[in-house]
């Protein structure tokens, strides 16, 4: 099912901005028993990317109403937010007056193996390098060829995730996911100052550490230092937390600490699902 500005259809204006430069921003959000997870989260990423993108935002109330409408009765989904600057003529000029254009879709949840959550997951390093744009860092703005890309590069399912660097060699995130690792009962994340996405599930594994007594330390690292580290692991709205259990050759083993935090993010998804929008 589409939402296409309020109304129930499957076609866009070709002349609209998001589908001619990528001129927009999306979310991409969890259902349970009819409750989109997380929800107010995603509005405030999607409030503040339309604030720095100057794309006039369509309002918490709006989107609140149109995604209950879409939502209501639907067991296991996900829910895609688009928001686009509208249609405009040929070149990159915005138009004077904008008038976002919204999309919501609804679509099948993932059928992931449990055993990506318990025994966890392959990951490899990728090749396709992430840029540097400190304006647009931590945005999740439509524009993802990098990482449509770096997926490109392997087709084999034992490999599950594929980690990016960034033209610097630093550690980023993965093609789908944000990254933590943990050493010496310390927790660890990349910068995402210059490149990469502020991932909803990123903000809730900190605010849940900080309660947890562990500090997360936002860095730059290299590959040898995430290689050398006790636990790895990847997350994400969809998936919550996937611990990684392999590198290229170098193991890791599922953890107490990840495993605790994975613990507390299911309490915290279960209770949100009990609020009412």
């Amino acid at each position: 099912m589409i939402l296409i500005n309020g109304e129930f259809k499957a076609h866009i204006e070709v002349s609209d901005r998001g589908f001619q430069y990528g001129d927009g921003l999306f979310e991409t959000i969890a259902v349970a028993k009819g409750q989109p997870i997380f929800f107010n989260q995603h509005l405030k990423r999607l409030s503040e990317g339309c604030s720095r993108l100057h794309i006039p935002f369509p309002g918490s109330e709006l989107l609140t109403t149109e995604a209950k409408k879409l939502c209501a009765h639907t067991e296991a989904a996900v829910l895609k937010i688009i928001l686009t600057r509208g249609t405009g003529g040929r070149g990159y000029r915005q138009p004077d007056e904008i008038k976002t254009t919204r999309v919501l879709s609804l679509h099948p949840f993932p059928d992931y193996p449990d055993n990506y959550k318990e025994q966890g997951i392959v990951a490899r390093f990728c090749d396709t390098p992430l840029g540097l744009n400190p304006r647009l860092a931590g945005i999740k703005h439509l524009n993802r060829l990098e990482q449509i890309m770096a997926r490109s590069e392997w087709n084999n399912p034992a490999i599950q995730e594929g980690i990016m660097l960034d033209i610097n060699g630093h550690v980023i995130e993965g093609t789908m996911t944000n990254l933590f690792y943990l050493k010496n009962k310390q927790l660890y994340t990349s910068s995402i100052e210059a490149s990469g996405v502020a991932g909803i599930m990123r903000g809730l594994i900190i605010s849940v550490a900080a309660k947890l007594g562990l500090t997360t330390i936002e860095h730059n690292f290299t590959q040898d230092e995430l290689l050398s580290a006790n636990e790895v692991f990847v997350c994400n709205s969809i998936i919550g937390i996937w611990p990684v259990k392999q590198i290229g050759k170098v193991h890791f083993t599922v953890g107490e600490e990840t495993q605790l935090l994975q613990d507390k993010l299911i309490k915290l998804r279960n209770e949100d699902i009990k609020v009412d929008l």
